[in-house]
């Protein structure tokens, strides 16, 4: 177990070569587009397999109602002018993105504070950590009255709920797309990655 970062791509490099590492599964959340692009550039250069280990994307269903952007940025432009009640659940970073939208109600839900959470005029901090119940998700989109849902499009079950709330009440989702995908095999399942350390162990 190693706890910290390696200095880059360059000193996960040498740190591969160092430690003979064999195999590489980059398991990093799915918005980590930083890490993931310095594993991919370590394993060719110490020429170690490298294989992504990542949650599914959300996909549409009916009934859904997304506009899909690039950006936090572009997710505040997709607001709108009108005032409304916003329910932000893309964390407790790039909430600086929102303070050019002062006219919005926000209602933010992060692990941890966020450092701008006192320069939104009118907002309200849920501190909380999934998973998430589909009864939950309705009753406090129900109570704050949420208009529209911003998140980013992290996949997995956990808080899948919003999305199903948000489907069942007819609100909005503003749903901000993964960046581009690492350049390396990619596997959806526990299953399928031990299948791929299996596999490595049985060609060496």
């Amino acid at each position: 177990m190693r706890v910290g970062g390696f200095g880059g791509a360059e000193g996960l490099a040498a740190y591969l070569a160092r430690e003979r590492i064999d195999a590489m599964i980059d398991a990093t959340h799915p918005f980590a587009a930083r890490i993931s692009a310095n594993a991919v550039a370590a394993c060719r250069a110490a020429q170690t397999p490298l294989v992504v280990f990542t949650r599914p994307p959300w996909t549409r269903e009916p009934g859904d109602r997304w506009i899909e952007v690039a950006s936090m940025e572009d997710a505040t432009d997709a607001l709108g002018a009108e005032a409304k009640t916003v329910f932000l659940t893309q964390g407790r970073l790039q909430l600086s993105a929102f303070l050019r939208a002062p006219q919005h109600r926000y209602v933010v839900r992060a692990i941890d504070r966020p450092a701008e959470i006192d320069a939104l005029p009118d907002s309200k901090l849920i501190l909380a950590r999934g998973p998430f119940s589909l009864a939950g998700e309705l009753d406090l989109m129900r109570s704050e009255c949420v208009e529209a849902l911003v998140t980013k499009n992290s996949g997995g079950r956990a808080t899948y709920a919003k999305i199903e709330a948000a489907r069942m009440l007819g609100i909005e989702v503003v749903m901000v797309r993964r960046p581009p995908a690492p350049q390396a095999p990619t596997v959806f399942s526990l299953d399928e990655a031990m299948a791929w350390i299996l596999a490595r162990r049985d060609a060496s």
